[in-house]
């Protein structure tokens, strides 16, 4: 079975498409076939103007098309798409959106920073590692942090703040964001300080990850995060694209990006994150799946 998933999000466009096949217990197994990301990065006219720009939306309608070709080439059986925090704040999305749905057949769903979070929880990451610790997700995006905090075999909480990296190069988070994070980050993770364990996803921690030469399922540390941090924001976007073979979309985003991560990191008195190479993507293909089970009663988990 061949199934795909769009997410539109502040910075880039994914299509991913991966093909499910069942083991001899019928335990599902998700193999990547590809995975396409242009760099729209809507946020940098919604999170100033509220709107998507004339030029923009054609860059969307050209990705749209080119992604229904895929989509057509691949085969793929059955898709879901969502866009997150740019799509959520533009005032124009909606006419983009039945646009898309006019002219290539996909359609869009606008989700909110809840549903963002709960889906990047649907990779089941944590469910497979030890039970001894509690494991707080941390997905940094453009517009958007989603934290996904996952203790005693269960969800505990689930939030969206909308502190991105685009926000933060346009200097669009005030301080009050930053502490009711903190805040919340505090109350909801209270009794759980010393055995937390982050769970990184978004395209920047994972940048960070290939960038330390970290074998796969190793960990970073705090202090590294730190030290990066330090580095990446020492130099000029264009030293970063040169010295650290860095797209111009990923090098002036990528020090924000740290800075969230390592906030996150500190209020929770976390040491260590992981890198599993999760994202939204990635949530929404497991949700379009288990809604599949639902309906044809495939097999489960």
């Amino acid at each position: 079975m061949r199934l795909a998933a769009i997410d539109i999000g502040s910075n880039a466009a994914r299509l991913l498409i991966s093909d499910v096949t069942f083991q001899d217990n019928g335990k599902p197994l998700f193999q990547k076939i590809n995975l396409i990301r242009v760099p729209l990065r809507l946020g940098f006219d919604v999170f100033e103007q509220r709107e998507i720009s004339p030029a923009k939306e054609g860059m969307i309608m050209n990705t749209m098309k080119a992604y229904r070709h895929l989509l057509d080439a691949y085969e793929v059986q059955h898709l879901k798409a969502a866009a997150t925090s740019a799509m959520r704040d533009a005032t124009n999305a909606a006419s983009i959106l039945e646009r898309i749905k006019t002219e290539t057949g996909i359609e869009i769903e606008i989700i909110t920073g809840d549903a963002e979070a709960s889906l990047i929880y649907e990779n089941h990451i944590a469910e497979n590692l030890d039970k001894e610790h509690s494991y707080l997700y941390i997905d940094v995006g453009g517009g958007s942090t989603e934290l996904t905090f996952f203790a005693d075999n269960k969800l505990v909480f689930k939030r969206s703040f909308n502190i991105g990296t685009i926000r933060l190069l346009k200097k669009q988070v005030d301080d009050w964001q930053w502490e009711e994070m903190k805040e919340v980050l505090k109350r909801e993770t209270r009794g759980h300080f010393n055995d937390m364990v982050a769970i990184g996803s978004g395209g920047n921690i994972n940048k960070i990850f290939s960038i330390s030469k970290r074998k796969e399922g190793k960990p970073l540390q705090l202090e590294l995060l730190k030290d990066y941090y330090k580095e990446f924001n020492s130099f000029t976007v264009e030293d970063r694209m040169r010295l650290y073979k860095l797209r111009e979309d990923r090098a002036d985003v990528i020090v924000p990006a740290l800075q969230i991560y390592i906030n996150v990191m500190r209020w929770a008195n976390i040491l260590e994150i992981y890198v599993p190479k999760i994202g939204l993507a990635d949530g929404l293909i497991q949700h379009l799946y288990e809604e599949l089970r639902q309906k044809r009663k495939l097999p489960t988990f």
